[in-house]
């Protein structure tokens, strides 16, 4: 047996004995489901009622306003407005919504007043404005001699239908759903590059503070340490992923059976979900559509860039632990390591979903730190083999160089105590 496996062996071996270790491997999926659950309740619940006072001096919007579970609105117009105001002190109504008589003598309205102790929503406060305009737009159409059932009869509601070159029927929403399937394959390789990353730079700097790595270097060169450390904790790793996602499946599965929890459609779903979920035969288009995506590129792409990216990113963290004595002072060199992967998200979701095959998301995925990320988010939109192809090629090609480089700054930093390193610092062991 090679010394290169025995260190990957040694230290998948103690990360797969470590109490913590076992404990959040089994204790995580019910945290997950659990919080799942607790969502999936809250948001069934109905929030108190709202009670908002109407003083409408034309006397012509009060009625317009309808009521619902989540507010109440009361006209209230022969109550002078100091008394609604006195109210409004003592908190029995929620807002008072004053409309004068001369509201709308200006164009636009300005003098309408929606008063409150609290700040409204905005889209609260939106469709207040959307139901007095459409009341006034209305008497203006009177008041100048208009047919407003004519105006109505000639409106125009247009609903476009998709459809491809080939003559097939496609569906609304399609880019979102690409979007979100490829964002939640890169959204697991940066929580598994954070995660891991940091296990194996803990475990570089465990071992270099007990003086531990002062005995075992002198029987195995820097870069195998380096490597052995990486591949054992990514081995761990894996095992842990595989098992939450057994037991999370699992555990779903139970909780909406057995439970009896309902994880369909959620208030405030949109008129147009709701009605496709009702509609056998659009339902049917979207599988259809999504079952059309490149699924074997997409699942081959996410394990090779998922190693690729780890490997990219773990051998920073080694050299980070190798420097640093202790995990406070590498807190200076973790912005560099979290901004391409926060960027890469940022991208993804900014400007894949509006052009997935432009110049920015084309750059981002074939830039060895994003793409890992932005990738795996055009991939659903059909990318050409040969940009994936030249993406793996300069991630592993960045791989190899970073972890030259890595080795020298773990050669030297792996038995420096005392000092905190600079950037300054690591650039000369780097020359060393």
């Amino acid at each position: 047996m090679s010394i290169l496996t025995l260190i990957i062996k040694r230290e998948f071996i103690a990360k797969v004995r470590n109490k913590s270790f076992i404990v959040m491997t089994f204790l995580s999926p019910l945290l997950f489901v659990a919080i799942g659950v607790l969502i999936t309740y809250l948001s069934s619940l109905k929030a108190d009622q709202k009670l908002i006072a109407i003083h409408d001096e034309t006397g012509q919007f009060a009625a317009e306003f309808q009521s619902d579970e989540e507010t109440k609105f009361v006209d209230h117009s022969s109550t002078s407005l100091q008394t609604l105001r006195d109210s409004l002190q003592s908190e029995f109504f929620e807002a008072i919504l004053h409309i004068p008589k001369d509201a709308f003598t200006s164009n636009p309205v300005t003098k309408i007043n929606y008063i409150s102790n609290d700040s409204p929503g905005l889209l609260f406060i939106a469709n207040i404005e959307d139901v007095i305009s459409k009341k006034q737009t209305q008497q203006n159409y009177i008041q100048s001699g208009l047919d407003t059932a004519a105006i109505k009869n000639a409106s125009a509601e247009v609903n476009i239908a998709l459809a491809k070159a080939t003559g097939e029927q496609s569906v609304k929403g399609l880019n979102e759903i690409k979007v979100a399937i490829g964002g939640a394959f890169g959204y697991l390789i940066m929580m598994f590059i954070i995660i891991y990353g940091n296990m194996v730079m803990r475990s570089v700097i465990e071992e270099k503070t007990n003086r531990i790595v002062e005995i075992i270097i002198s029987s195995v060169t820097p870069f195998r340490l380096m490597m052995g450390k990486i591949i054992g904790t990514s081995l761990a790793g894996l095992l842990q992923f595989l098992i939450w996602a057994i037991l999370g499946i699992a555990l779903m599965f139970i909780a909406t059976s057995v439970l009896g929890v309902n994880v369909g459609q959620q208030p405030g779903m949109s008129e147009e979900i709701a009605h496709a979920s009702q509609d056998v035969s659009t339902l049917q288009l979207y599988l259809a559509e999504i079952w059309s995506l490149p699924v074997g590129t997409m699942l081959a792409s996410f394990l090779i860039f998922f190693v690729g990216g780890y490997f990219l990113y773990s051998s920073i963290y080694a050299a980070i632990g190798a420097a640093v004595d202790n995990e406070t002072d590498s807190q200076q060199f973790m912005l560099p390591i979290l901004m391409p992967l926060i960027l890469g998200v940022y991208i993804g979701i900014f400007t894949v979903i509006n052009n997935p095959h432009g110049d920015v998301a084309t750059v981002f995925s074939l830039i060895p730190f994003t793409s890992p990320i932005v990738m795996l988010m055009r991939i659903p939109f059909g990318v050409p083999i040969w940009q994936i192809v030249l993406s793996i090629v300069l991630l592993f090609g960045t791989f190899f160089l970073v972890v030259w480089f890595a080795a020298r700054i773990y050669r030297v930093g792996i038995l420096m105590y005392g000092k905190k390193p600079t950037y300054r610092e690591l650039y000369k062991w780097l020359k060393y």
